[in-house]
């Protein structure tokens, strides 16, 4: 098997990354996260994966500890932005139950 450079094993990482704000971004189009719970299971697994992938890749060397870090805070601020956004939009709205 050929090594894996670190440039390779940085662009997987992105790639996963790109993934969950992929899936994050799809709900700030629809908004429909109240009514389907599954959405922050699904998400929150989907952070957790990506989380140990990171932790994998700063024991391995490939990703500097902080660099990992930064990748999760802003995928974190991504979902709390979408989650404000959404409440922010239906607060006024009588059928909404802030769920």
């Amino acid at each position: 098997m050929d090594a894996i450079t670190r440039e390779l094993a940085f662009q997987l990482l992105i790639d996963e990354t790109e993934k969950v704000y992929t899936l994050i971004d799809s709900q700030k189009q629809h908004l429909c996260f109240a009514a389907c719970p599954a959405f922050e299971e699904v998400v929150d697994t989907q952070l957790y994966g990506l989380s140990k992938q990171i932790d994998y890749a700063v024991k391995l060397g490939v990703l500097d500890q902080n660099a990992g870090m930064k990748i999760l805070s802003d995928l974190e601020y991504s979902l709390n932005n979408m989650y404000t956004n959404y409440y922010e939009q239906n607060k006024n709205n009588p059928q909404f139950k802030g769920e």
